[in-house]
């Protein structure tokens, strides 16, 4: 019977797994048999999120963590680890916006900001997880996978928001040099890259009359997307039926990119 897509045994550990699409994320895989650890920021969405993900059957933790603070995901991975046992699939996830009326009025603050989260986040939390991985490795225990949330900011162009663009095209960079590196230890990652996705991030764009004139009709499908999109690529890449799949990136943006 083909089963490589039931993640039972397997942990998946998500950033920003409390909410939007990393929430999407993180409750399919548990649909599909992972045990789950989620880090945010809010500790009450944290547990909110904590509870519906366990209605499913499976252990989850939820865990405060500031991905911009390195000691916070150094010791967030190590207790993720010593309370799992092992973490299977990383999803570097969590990501916050920043723009600026115009690139030539982006203040060095917000710049700073949205890198700290966006690119070093995403940095510390896989460079954590790599070591997991690679040390299970050289106890014979090779493989897993890593995953960088990316977005189509990364990829074209984004007026007004250089400082997200700019660490979203370096995660997409970064996951492909991951993967050279470490597919000797059978150690997968990929990108994801989101379009327009309903989320708290979004909200000001889905309540503009003009964006909904002038974008949501460039999207093929005619529609925002939803983090339940997300399930599906998330389950693929953190199961065994993505095992000779590395170095790619995941465009989910029903269509934006191409028209």
């Amino acid at each position: 019977m083909y089963k490589p897509f039931d993640l039972t045994g397997k942990v998946a550990l998500v950033t920003g797994g409390n909410g939007g699409i990393g929430f999407g994320m993180a409750e399919a895989m548990a649909q599909a048999g992972a045990d789950i650890v989620i880090w945010g920021t809010n500790v009450d969405k944290n547990d909110a999120a904590k509870t519906k993900l366990a209605a499913h059957g499976k252990r989850v933790v939820a865990r405060r963590v500031d991905v911009g603070k390195e000691p916070e995901v150094v010791e967030g991975m190590q207790a993720a680890v010593a309370e799992m046992g092992r973490v299977d699939c990383v999803i570097a996830n969590a990501g916050i916006g920043g723009g600026a009326r115009s690139f030539s009025e982006m203040s060095l603050e917000i710049w700073r900001r949205v890198h700290a989260v966006n690119e070093e986040g995403a940095f510390f939390t896989l460079r954590e997880a790599c070591k997991h991985m690679v040390a299970r490795a050289g106890k014979g225990d090779a493989g897993g996978s890593l995953v960088g949330v990316a977005s189509l900011a990364g990829l074209e162009g984004a007026g007004r928001n250089e400082a997200y663009s700019a660490t979203k095209g370096a995660v997409l960079a970064m996951m492909r040099s991951i993967a050279v590196e470490h597919a000797r230890f059978g150690i997968r990652a990929n990108s994801i890259a989101p379009g327009w996705i309903a989320t708290d991030m979004t909200a000001g764009a889905q309540n503009n009359p003009v964006f909904a004139e002038k974008v949501l009709p460039r999207v093929p499908m005619r529609r925002w997307g939803d983090p339940a999109d997300f399930g599906g690529v998330a389950v693929y890449l953190a199961s065994d039926a993505s095992k000779y799949h590395t170095g790619d990136t995941f465009v989910i943006d029903g269509g934006y990119l191409v028209f």
